[in-house]
């Protein structure tokens, strides 16, 4: 595990989006294509604008050969404003020529929009467990990832790539990625700004709570994992 602290949020997302090109070069040289589940939040979006201007050594990026996919989305049409989707499709999707976009389509039922989505990343990936060149995460200041929130069902699910998640303290149902499918990845890259997610980063990094109470510390994936994250952030790190 790397821990890359960054002086801001600019500087965090530059360095995120320069982590991303470098990723997708090697990935389309080793094996022809990289496939990566993008994350939501405002860290993410910065990192997509880059991306889509052509920030530094991403303008060289061979996009017909990206395959975009996703975390986790919320149970809301494409063209919402709460959309995962819709962020990475005004700030990245609808600039950059991608090679193909699998979305989670959150207007279905939630439990029909998650088989819809494992059936998807099956046909996509063949046999045995999928295995994605890079998965994007935040955390929020409760600890949870994607859409594994704290105490959930979703964190008990093994026998799937993607579930519904019930999250009652939102009262309302998220589709995401299980567990086992986030660690199965060849890199995972945690994007975290900011004073209120100290207290969760540090419970994750250097306590040893329960991760049912902190989900994002069930992520230890077998291949790359680093977090990225700016100094405010850290303020409550034994170390940085």
């Amino acid at each position: 595990m790397k821990v890359l602290v960054h002086d801001d949020k600019a500087e965090l997302a530059e360095a995120a989006a320069r982590d991303f090109a470098r990723r997708a070069a090697e990935s389309i040289e080793e094996r022809g294509r990289f496939a990566v589940a993008l994350a939501g939040g405002s860290t993410p979006r910065v990192v997509y604008e880059l991306l889509a201007s052509g920030y530094g050594e991403t303008a060289d990026l061979d996009w017909s050969r990206v395959h975009a996919f996703f975390g986790d989305e919320r149970t809301v049409p494409p063209d919402d404003e709460d959309s995962n989707y819709r962020m990475a499709r005004e700030t990245l999707l609808d600039h950059v020529p991608v090679g193909s976009v699998h979305r989670m389509r959150g207007e279905l039922p939630p439990e029909e929009a998650a088989a819809e989505y494992e059936a998807e990343l099956r046909s996509f990936f063949g046999d045995g467990l999928p295995r994605f060149d890079l998965i994007m995460l935040g955390i929020g200041g409760d600890g949870h990832t994607a859409s594994l929130f704290p105490q959930t069902s979703a964190l008990e699910v093994t026998d799937r790539l993607v579930t519904a998640n019930s999250v009652p303290k939102l009262e309302t149902e998220r589709i995401t990625l299980t567990v086992p499918i986030i660690n199965a990845a060849r890199a995972v890259a945690f994007l975290v700004s900011g004073e209120d997610k100290a207290q969760a980063l540090r419970e994750i990094l250097e306590g040893d709570g329960d991760p049912h109470v902190y989900p994002a510390k069930f992520v230890q994936p077998d291949g790359d994992l680093t977090w990225m994250v700016d100094r405010a952030a850290t303020g409550l790190l034994a170390e940085t």
